[in-house]
């Protein structure tokens, strides 16, 4: 028997801390789906019984759409004041004849956890409860303020969150910001992310003509949208494949030494990585690493792209209209709208004559950026040289999760992101997997994280 009373709390309740989940995996919480309704509410009332149970102060908060949840315990005495954040709705099951099980009744295979939102998010949310609950269990009280934020829109965009969490600051007032819902690095690397990229995504359109036209009777006299869009794509980026755009780099960060040599301990193969992709060259901004450029510099790409006859065989027209969709992903100083109306200028500047050019806005988010020595980050790296008993690798990454930014932005605070699944583990696909002893990994590592804040 363990002489530690946490190690021997979650000792004891290690199967039920297994079955729990998968109670909570069982309810269908389809955000997107109409019909589902009743079930995303079911989940969100699941997690408030349980934490009510605990001593939390819980309950469901209406924000116009799916409900949050937030349950809170305030032990006072100046503790440090956390605030964990994750989702509890899911992505649809579709297709459901590519599962090989059903997706809402979870099973252990091959040492997984398969089951819709095993990994994204429940699982990963769900450790972060456990840990709480075997603190309590563990010590009879919490080493920190701790507040929960559960909401059931995630996989839908957060559509009412963000200004659900400005109306609402007050109550969410933190010094850490703990959110688990990504991946460590490949062999089961210990990782803690500490930035996000933020976003920027356009719309091009554009027309020549009210018509398509016979290229016969029009071609050598007459602007093409298709070539006119072709034209403009092709000047976003220099033949090396810098981004063209004026001023698009002028408030871009360089990272750090300190981050360089983080970037140094990542184990990183790019041939094997460029193999994952299925890809047989890199190209990008030159003389930047690849690891740097998919992590710490801005991007633009051409996302999609269509236009004139598509269908089988030929059809001689010269098409009156063309579109394409563009997005930009950014780093620190960067702002996403200042970049969209770059962007968007220099469009209508590449645009040939003749050509009328309409831009959609369609989505912008902030990046998001802790320091490396910043409180959660420290607490984060001590709990887990505790359980995994080696240091994690900090990492940024190209990927945009915009309420991480809005966390930071509108309380104010820092925001960690303690990774607990693996690439593999199939979200959004058939048989989502999360794997069993990184579950009940997570567990010690979010207790142990509380308890590092608190230690300061």
């Amino acid at each position: 028997m363990s002489d530690d009373p946490l190690k021997r709390v979650l000792d004891e309740r290690r199967e039920r801390h297994t079955e729990d989940l998968f109670d909570l995996l069982r309810i269908p919480s389809i955000s997107t789906d109409p019909a589902r309704r009743a079930d995303v509410r079911r989940a969100a009332d699941a997690l408030v019984a349980e934490l009510a149970d605990a001593g939390f102060e819980a309950a469901t908060e209406e924000t116009g759409g799916h409900p949050v949840v937030l349950a809170r315990r305030q032990v006072g005495d100046g503790r440090p004041r956390v605030l964990i954040y994750g989702h509890y709705d899911v992505q649809p099951a579709d297709p459901l004849e590519l599962w090989d099980s059903d997706p809402f009744e979870p099973e252990v295979r091959d040492g997984a956890i398969v089951a819709r939102g095993a990994s994204d998010d429940k699982g990963q949310v769900y450790a972060h409860v456990k840990g709480a609950l075997a603190l309590l269990e563990a010590y009879g009280e919490l080493p920190v303020d701790l507040t929960f934020l559960i909401e059931g829109e995630e996989e839908i965009g957060s559509p009412h969150l963000a200004p659900w969490v400005e109306r609402e600051r007050e109550r969410l007032e933190a010094d850490v910001v703990l959110v688990s819902d990504g991946a460590m690095l490949p062999d089961r690397v210990p990782t803690i992310t500490y930035g996000l990229k933020g976003m920027t995504y356009l719309e091009v359109r554009v027309r020549t003509s009210d018509h398509d036209l016979h290229s016969g009777a029009f071609g050598g006299g007459v602007p093409n949208a298709a070539a006119s869009l072709a034209t403009m794509l092709a000047g976003l980026k220099d033949a090396d494949g810098r981004i063209a755009v004026p001023g698009f780099y002028d408030e871009v960060a360089e990272i750090t030494e300190e981050e360089r040599a983080q970037l140094a301990r990542v184990p990183f193969d790019p041939e094997a990585w460029a193999a994952s992709a299925g890809v047989h060259a890199t190209p990008g901004e030159p003389g930047r690493s690849l690891l740097e450029r998919l992590w710490t510099r801005p991007t633009l790409d051409v996302n999609g792209i269509g236009g004139g006859f598509q269908g089988d065989g030929s059809k001689t027209v010269i098409p009156a209209t063309a579109f394409a969709k563009v997005s930009c992903r950014l780093v620190p100083n960067q702002d996403p709208l200042r970049i969209a109306e770059l962007v968007e200028r220099h469009l209508r500047d590449l645009a040939p004559a003749g050509t009328e050019v309409e831009v959609v806005h369609l989505n912008h988010g902030d990046w998001a950026l802790s320091p490396l020595d910043g409180r959660g980050v420290r607490a984060a790296a001590e709990a887990i040289r505790r359980v995994d008993g080696r240091d994690p690798v900090f990492v940024r990454t190209g990927g945009s999760i915009p309420i991480v930014a809005d966390l930071q932005r509108l309380l104010e605070v820092e925001v960690v992101l303690l990774d607990m699944g693996l690439e593999t583990d199939r979200i959004h696909s058939p048989n989502e997997r999360f794997d069993l002893e990184l579950y009940h990994r997570g567990i010690q590592v979010s207790a142990e994280t509380l308890r590092a804040l608190a230690r300061g």
